[in-house]
């Protein structure tokens, strides 16, 4: 069986680890779980460590447990957040858990005998609340749960707007899932972020007091950027795993992005590549980081366990339209999404159908501003400085037409090498 702490050590995936913890592991299969909020029908990048962690899990020969919080997503865990966050009715819990199973079957394999899916809503629905508080409250004590991180901060924080006991309880929620977990399934091992290390434990408390059972907690840090920003955030918020809500373009896009530190620290995280790999191709990055070969790697092994094969080669194609030589067929088997991404922040002009019998002249110089004046545009043709839809346009006295739109509305233009322009037609 391989070394599970072991390999996390080396890709930077362990923040606080419970003494014992690799000793059983390395004496026999065991099964772990890590819990998912279903608070949204797709995960985002900033559960990928803890999947990742589930599937490095299952690599080493043990047995994952996917545990969606159906009923610990009705309430919200109060780490690392100022506010409570909305709670969510049954039937969008269980829309959402039907999503995020399809999407944590990329990554784990559930066929019979492999990973579990388990939704703790399932055993506490019919939990009384008067069961609760006397099977499990009486079982921990408020200075205990008072002396977690996640409520001192909450209590002591800026926003002084306290905490509700529905809060205060998710501890307790998550304690007795691990306890459920321990009886019914022999999960002898509970994993997450570090900011879940308060929650973890008091899980392992509960079961020491009831049934003595031997269990352990391991955590992973919080994944941050070099420059200190936060992880997986943009402008536009979350990048999702979802292609409905972030395209594989965008996706890889996000990847290729990152700062050279990161890229060293986020291929060792984010890809299931050997540590020999990994290295080497750390080592061939560093000869010139220039040429970006590490976020490549980086983005196309991520794309690739993401999404496809096929989206990663799709993903190429589109790139190499805004950077390289690329053709009309390649922009009009583009998606109308990838297009306008591969070209967001490119001026775009709304036109009516009617001016596409326009001669070019007028198109660019007077119903937008493409360029300054007819002369102008003249020249640019002239000299073989304009192309339309990615082909050379030479002739100043003519006209488009309906035969250069893209998905039947959008046309193309390139001024010079660099200017990009969009005319839309409706």
């Amino acid at each position: 069986m391989k070394n599970f702490v072991e390999e996390l050590k080396w890709r930077g995936m362990i923040h606080t680890i419970m003494p014992g913890t690799e000793e059983q592991l390395m004496k026999e299969q065991t099964s772990a779980y890590v819990g998912i909020d279903p608070t949204a029908d797709s995960l985002h990048i900033g559960h990928l460590v803890s999947i990742m962690i589930l599937k490095h899990f299952q690599a080493c020969g043990h047995k994952p447990i996917a545990l969606l919080g159906g009923a610990t997503g009705m309430i919200g865990d109060p780490s690392m957040k100022s506010q409570e966050r909305k709670l969510l009715d049954e039937e969008t819990l269980r829309h959402n858990q039907e999503c995020l199973k399809k999407q944590l079957s990329k990554f784990l394999d559930f066929k019979e005998g492999g990973a579990i899916l388990v939704n703790n809503y399932d055993w506490m629905k019919d939990f009384s609340f008067l069961d609760f508080i006397r099977n499990v409250g009486k079982l921990i004590t408020v200075n205990y749960m008072m002396s977690k991180d996640s409520v001192k901060k909450r209590l002591n924080g800026e926003e002084r707007e306290g905490m509700s006991f529905t809060e205060f309880s998710y501890q307790l929620i998550q304690g007795y899932d691990y306890k459920y977990l321990n009886e019914h399934y022999n999960c002898k091992l509970q994993m997450g972020g570090s900011d879940q290390w308060g929650n973890i434990t008091t899980g392992a408390e509960l079961i020491r007091r009831t049934t003595g059972n031997e269990v352990y907690a391991l955590v992973c840090p919080l994944i941050t950027k070099a420059d200190g920003g936060k992880f997986g955030k943009t402008e536009k918020g979350n990048i999702w795993l979802s292609p409905e809500y972030t395209s594989p373009y965008t996706f890889y896009q996000f990847w290729l992005n990152v700062s050279d530190e990161d890229a060293e620290r986020y291929i060792k995280i984010f890809t299931m590549l050997s540590k020999e790999e990994i290295e080497k191709a750390i080592e061939e990055h560093r000869k010139d980081p220039g040429v970006r070969s590490l976020q490549k790697l980086l983005a196309k092994e991520i794309t690739i366990m993401v999404h496809s094969e096929q989206d990663y080669q799709n993903v190429l194609e589109a790139s190499q339209i805004l950077f390289g030589k690329a053709t009309k067929d390649a922009l009009q088997n583009l998606d109308e999404r990838t297009f306008l991404e591969i070209f967001e922040g490119v001026p775009q002009y709304s036109l009516s159908k009617e001016k596409l019998s326009s001669p070019i002249l007028d198109l660019l110089a007077v119903e937008t501003d493409v360029f300054p004046s007819k002369g102008e545009a003249r020249k640019m043709i002239t000299a073989n400085g304009l192309s339309i839809d990615k082909e050379k346009f030479t002739d100043p006295n003519g006209v488009l037409g309906e035969g250069y739109l893209i998905k039947e509305k959008y046309i193309l233009v390139q001024k010079g090498k660099k200017n990009y322009y969009i005319l839309k037609f409706e």
